[in-house]
Order: C-alpha cells, then sequence, then structure tokens
C-alpha cells in the first residue's frame, strides 16, 4: 500500500473525536490563493446589518466622511485580530472546534464552539430570508407570483447544495458574485447620492441631530465581526501556504489583503450606502429605497445585488462554521455534507424573520460572549503555546485535552466570567470580552491547571516539534489514532507499511 491510499484509507475512519472534515488540512489540500480568498470577504462583508451601521453614525451626529473613516478603521483592527486566529489554520491546518479543545477540553469545546455554530446557522436563515424576500421581488415583477416562503425553501437549498460541493465550490461562487457586488453597490452609491440632490442635501455636509461617540461606532464594528475574528482557521486551513514558511508575514501572506483591505474597504463601501440612504431618505437601508422607485432592468439589479450577497456571504461565513462545530459534536454520526444540511434546518427553525426584528440586541449579546472567546484563543495559542500544539492529543480521548472528564475549568470560567461582563456592558462588549478573557484564562490555567494536567508543549520547552506548516510539514492522520508529522514529498510516497512509520 502506498502512503498516499494509506492516508486516504485512514481519513474515512470515525470516532467520538475524529472525522475527515475535522482532521488537520495538509498542505496540499489548501486550494485558496490571494485574490481568491480576498472575494470571498467581499462577498462576507455584505450584509444588510452593515447599512444600518453607517446610518447609525450619521443618526448620532457625525458628517459622512467621518462614518466612513471610523468603521474602516475599526475593520482594519478586528482585521488584525483575524490575521493573529488565521494562524491556526495556516500553521496546523486545524478547524475552530478543534482547536478549541486545547483550551477548553475534548468536551468543554462543544459549549463555546456550539455557541459560534448556532449563532452562524441564526444568520444563515437571517440572510435566507433577505434573499428570499429578493427573489421574491423579482418573481412579483415578472411572473405575478408573491410567496415568499418557497422562495426562501428554493433559495435555502440551492445554498446548502452549493456549500455541500466543497471549498472550491464557494471560492468559484465568490470570484464572480464579488466583483458583480462591487459595481452594483457603487451604483447604488449614485443612485442615492442623485435622490439626496433631488431633495436638496449634501450628503457631504449633512450632520444628523444625536450625539453617538466616535468610541461607541468603532467598538460596534469591532463586536460585529466577533464571530469570523474567532472562527477565522475555518476558512485559512483552505488557505495557500509555502512549506517552511517559518516567518509570520510569510506564512499568513494570503490572508493580509483579505482581512486588511478587502473586509475594511468593502465594509466602508456599505455602510456609507446605508448612510447616503439615511441622508436622502430618512430610511438607513437603500434597498427599500431604491426598490421603492425603481422598476424594470434598474429593480432586477438592485435585486440580484441582494441575493448574490447573501449568498455568497453565507456559504463561508455561516454555513461552514455551523456545520464544522456540528460535525465536531457528533462526529461518528455527521459528516460534512449532514453537517451544512443540519446548519440550514437549524437556521431556519430559528424563525430568522423575528431575529431580524431585533437585530441589535442580539449582535450586542452574541458578541460580548464570542469576544471572551478571542481573548482566550489569542492567550492560549500566542502566550501560554507559543504556537505550539500537540495536534495528535486533540483527537485522544484520553490524552492531555482531556483535563478534568473532558472540559478545562480555565477555559470555562474564563469564558463564562468575561463573557457575562461584556454582556452586561454591551456597547463596549469587545474591549472588556477580549482583555478580560486572555487574563482570566491565563491566571486560571497557570494557577489551577496546569500543576496537575501538564501540557506537553511547553514541558518540552516549547519545542519546534509541535509546529507544522513552519517545519514544512502537515499533521498527517494514519488510522488507528495515529498522527505524524509528515513533508508533502513524504505524504506522497511510495509503498510503506504501517510498521515503517
Amino acid at each position: 500500500m502506498t502512503m498516499t491510499e494509506q492516508i486516504r484509507e485512514a481519513e474515512h475512519e470515525r470516532t467520538g473525536l475524529l472525522e475527515e472534515s475535522i482532521l488537520p488540512t495538509l498542505l496540499e489540500q489548501r486550494p485558496i490563493g490571494l485574490i481568491g480568498y480576498a472575494w470571498i470577504w467581499v462577498g462576507i462583508a455584505v450584509i444588510i446589518a452593515t447599512y444600518s451601521l453607517g446610518a447609525a453614525g450619521i443618526d448620532g451626529g457625525m458628517p459622512l466622511s467621518t462614518v466612513i473613516l471610523v468603521i474602516m478603521l475599526a475593520n482594519v483592527v478586528i482585521g488584525a485580530f483575524m490575521v493573529l486566529t488565521a494562524d491556526i489554520g495556516t500553521e496546523h491546518g486545524l478547524s475552530f472546534a478543534v482547536y478549541l479543545r486545547a483550551p477548553f477540553g475534548i468536551h468543554g469545546t462543544h459549549l463555546p464552539a456550539m455557541s459560534r455554530g448556532l449563532v452562524a446557522a441564526m444568520w444563515f436563515g437571517i440572510q435566507t430570508y433577505l434573499g428570499a424576500l429578493a427573489l421574491n421581488g423579482i418573481g412579483e415583477y415578472f411572473l405575478g407570483f408573491d410567496n415568499w416562503v418557497i422562495w426562501y425553501v428554493l433559495f435555502g437549498l440551492v445554498q446548502v447544495l452549493n456549500t455541500a460541493m466543497g471549498i472550491k465550490s464557494v471560492e468559484r461562487l465568490a470570484s464572480l458574485a464579488a466583483p458583480a457586488i462591487i459595481g452594483i453597490s457603487i451604483w447604488m452609491y449614485f443612485t442615492l447620492e442623485g435622490v439626496a440632490e433631488t431633495n436638496g442635501i449634501n450628503i457631504w455636509t449633512f450632520e444628523g441631530s444625536g450625539e453617538m461617540s466616535l468610541l461607541v461606532l468603532f467598538i460596534a464594528n469591532m463586536g460585529f465581526w466577533s464571530t469570523l475574528a474567532i472562527d477565522i482557521p475555518n476558512l485559512t486551513r483552505f488557505v495557500k501556504t509555502r512549506a517552511g514558511a517559518s516567518g509570520f508575514v510569510d506564512r499568513n501572506r494570503n490572508v493580509f489583503l483579505a482581512q486588511l483591505v478587502a473586509l475594511p474597504v468593502t465594509q466602508a463601501l456599505i455602510a456609507g450606502l446605508g448612510a447616503v440612504s439615511f441622508i436622502a431618505t430618512g430610511n438607513w437601508n437603500p434597498i427599500e429605497v431604491i426598490q421603492g422607485e425603481g422598476e424594470g432592468l434598474a429593480l432586477v439589479v438592485l435585486l440580484a445585488l441582494v441575493v448574490l450577497a447573501q449568498w455568497s456571504t453565507n456559504n463561508s461565513a455561516n454555513l461552514i462554521p455551523s456545520a464544522l462545530t456540528f460535525i465536531n459534536l457528533a462526529p461518528r454520526v455527521i459528516n460534512y455534507k449532514t453537517g451544512v444540511a443540519l446548519a440550514g434546518i437549524a437556521g431556519t427553525l430559528c424563525f430568522p424573520w423575528e431575529i431580524l426584528n431585533n437585530l441589535f440586541v442580539f449582535l450586542g449579546y452574541y458578541g460580548a460572549f464570542l469576544s471572551a472567546i478571542g481573548g482566550i484563543m489569542v492567550a492560549d495559542y500566542y502566550v501560554l503555546r507559543k504556537r505550539r500544539l500537540n495536534v495528535p492529543e486533540l483527537y485522544n480521548p484520553q490524552g492531555q485535552f482531556r483535563y478534568a472528564g473532558g472540559f478545562n475549568i480555565a477555559g470555562l470560567l474564563a469564558w463564562v466570567i468575561a463573557g457575562g461582563i461584556a454582556a452586561w456592558y454591551s456597547q463596549y462588549a469587545f474591549i472588556i470580552g477580549f482583555p478580560l478573557g486572555f487574563v482570566l484564562y491565563l491566571g486560571l490555567m497557570k494557577a489551577v491547571v496546569l500543576p496537575a494536567h501538564p501540557q506537553a508543549e511547553l514541558t518540552s520547552g516549547h519545542s519546534r516539534d509541535y509546529l507544522a506548516t513552519s517545519e514544512g510539514m502537515s499533521w498527517v492522520y494514519l488510522g488507528r489514532g495515529t498522527f505524524q508529522r509528515l513533508s508533502p514529498a513524504q505524504a506522497q510516497g511510495q509503498s510503506v507499511g504501517r510498521e515503517d512509520l
């Protein structure tokens, strides 16, 4: 049996902690390049709630230029944080839920991971509902057919099938959708500016009557992306990475354009559209404004934007993260395609049209708890383990990440305390939850957990044996609970038996 055949056979094993789609990705299993990953993020950034963020700044008394600048800077900051957590994917090829076994335990991971997975499923439902309304508008205009429920079911099924086809299918959709989204958004801007001029309003000198602080708007934008900031490894584990890239910048070079340019610029553009719409008409939703006035081709183009935006966001930002948390919960019975389907069902059963009516309450509370997870992840990965990770033990039910009955009390207590306090002060959630989670986790690990549950990465003196991409290696599963670090050449080697490994 060749090495390649042995690896493929091993990947089909399933245990209580292991299934093919949550194994570490090998260096040769990462197809997304610099531009492809940036296109994915253009699509992700176009979501309906972004429009209201821009309008909130205008209504709070800020000029349009200030709103756009604050939103862009906030997203540069959260993008930089995403680059930090992205390294878990580019270095070790791990998914978010599997990595959380390190700071939370092999069973404790399910609590924070599922909290993120269910939120992702809810967002799938919200985005699908908005897309269904747009499709219903097209159907009503051309066919006289008015039934958004049917469009919801059809649109949801198409998205689930597309995502179930794998990451390359998601990337192909993004490469088609993103340029169209940018073009249509620019057209929307000039249309809205024309509406404002007709009403005798200069969009650049207009100021609302409120008194929102720059800090509140800045933090709101950071909390907005706390979800993807923590589970970004779900995507970056598929981003092309050079074997032996030991420097942080070299290893993550295909990530920077997306997180530090595509996200901030697109988010600022879309929030700016919401701000201009609010200035021109008093309604933050430019889709409703233009839809109310548009007809013919203009109306169809606008609604097509809505459909593309929801679709491209749902694939990578909602269905994939949610599916992987479901798989992590029960890998013996749930595979990738089943996980994607479950995410679609869960997102529908949460009645997303009701959540949409209380969107910012929803954003504030879940953002608080997720920001605490972010602080714990950064503390664990960079400060405690110094990027070293005993990956084979993440899949070992009796290994070092079992802690006390499968639960790491340091991670769980830090999460609950930091998340609860951040939720109490939800306006400032991210700047409370992240640092508090960071500090509490490190303190509890050093004082309580590490003396009783030593970690091999630490006791080895942070040996480079616990790195992967930096050493030109991948974590490869060979079957029967056995992992080994192999180079791409070794992983494709000729005729070796298990006894030779």
